[in-house]
């Protein structure tokens, strides 16, 4: 049996230790926003927050999240995250919005962290793998829920 918090509620699970946080999260927790995109970590569809930091869940076993707190992007309750949101609407980031919620974890962390980030800042951070190549609306969108204006970064 497996104890955590995912998005400040208690969860138990009867899953194999080695289960991916992923499959936990869809599989067993009916939490789809998160999704699967590589299986080795590389393209960030799976990001959540395990105790507040941005995490690939596609390589973590569920057996290492055992009494940490897990935010997914179905959290209500950060205000970094409803603002990231605001400006990804306002900056019409996505296309096909796959990598959405991976993007927005990333960047909650990024702005947790730092919260006025130059450019460098967020290209350095923002490791995820966006297809649709919209990685210039994101950096505007971060911008914006910094408080730092929507022109920095420009628009694509």
């Amino acid at each position: 049996m497996h104890t955590f918090t995912v998005n400040g509620k208690a969860v138990q699970l009867d899953v194999e230790d080695d289960m991916p946080l992923l499959w936990a999260l869809r599989d067993e927790l009916g939490m789809t926003g998160t999704k699967f995109g590589c299986g080795i970590a590389a393209c960030g569809a799976c990001t959540v927050h395990i105790d507040g930091v941005a995490t690939r869940s596609c390589v973590m076993p569920v057996v290492a999240v055992a009494g940490r707190s897990v935010q997914t992007i179905e959290s209500k309750d950060d205000p970094i995250l409803q603002r990231l949101q605001a400006a990804w609407v306002a900056h019409q980031v996505p296309q096909c919005g796959y990598c959405q919620s991976g993007m927005l974890m990333a960047a909650t962390d990024l702005l947790r962290r730092n919260p006025k980030p130059s450019d460098a800042d967020i290209d350095d951070a923002m490791t995820n793998i966006c297809r649709c190549g919209t990685y210039q609306r994101v950096r505007a969108a971060i911008h914006e829920a910094a408080g730092q204006g929507s022109t920095q970064g420009g628009r694509a």
